[in-house]
């Protein structure tokens, strides 16, 4: 009986219009890559997918901050405040960031910012630019550098290594965590 009931019901699930695999896949909304040139019938920017980036894609705050209205994260302007860092540095640096600081007046306290993940600072990442720092400071931000910054996204391969991300290219590599040439820009969720 238990049988025929776990049957039907995988039957029931299986060809249901609206499936739980259904609903995990709308809910998977990934953003264009940003390129709208196309160089061949049938490449991304020929049939771009995804969510559409809304237009403007960031706004900036007057605060100090500047919200990217694709993800709704809230990043801070200036994108070089604290120069170079091991990864160590990176977290603390981004967890002790407060208002009155590298010029935030967001009224934001230590621990509402952090280190973005690798996913996050790859949203960032337009593939129509060949060098996003000059893009997006043309967007409002200040100070982004043409290198690679932190995220707080261990390697897995080597958990000595994390993830960086270069904002000249949109790159992503690894370096070891007590590497101090890394770049740090941090972020909070929106408000």
């Amino acid at each position: 009986m238990q049988r025929l009931l776990f049957t039907l019901f995988l039957f029931t699930l299986l060809t249901s219009p609206f499936t739980l695999a259904s609903a995990w896949a709308a809910m998977a909304l990934v953003p264009q890559t940003g390129q709208t040139t196309s160089y061949a019938p049938g490449d991304d920017g020929d049939n771009p997918q995804g969510v559409p980036w809304p237009n403007p894609r960031f706004s900036d705050n007057s605060n100090g901050t500047i919200t990217d209205n694709l993800t709704g994260l809230v990043w801070l302007k200036n994108a070089n405040c604290y120069g170079t860092s091991t990864w160590a540095g990176a977290i603390s640096s981004a967890n002790g960031l407060k208002s009155g600081a590298c010029g935030l007046t967001d009224s934001s306290k230590a621990g509402d910012w952090r280190l973005p993940n690798r996913k996050e600072l790859k949203s960032l990442i337009s593939r129509q630019q060949a060098n996003n720092a000059t893009w997006l400071v043309s967007l409002g931000f200040s100070n982004v550098q043409a290198y690679g910054y932190w995220s707080s996204s261990t390697c897995a391969i080597n958990t000595d290594n994390a993830w960086v991300v270069s904002m000249y290219d949109g790159g992503v590599d690894f370096n070891l965590k007590t590497y101090d040439g890394g770049y740090v820009w941090p972020v909070r969720s929106g408000q």
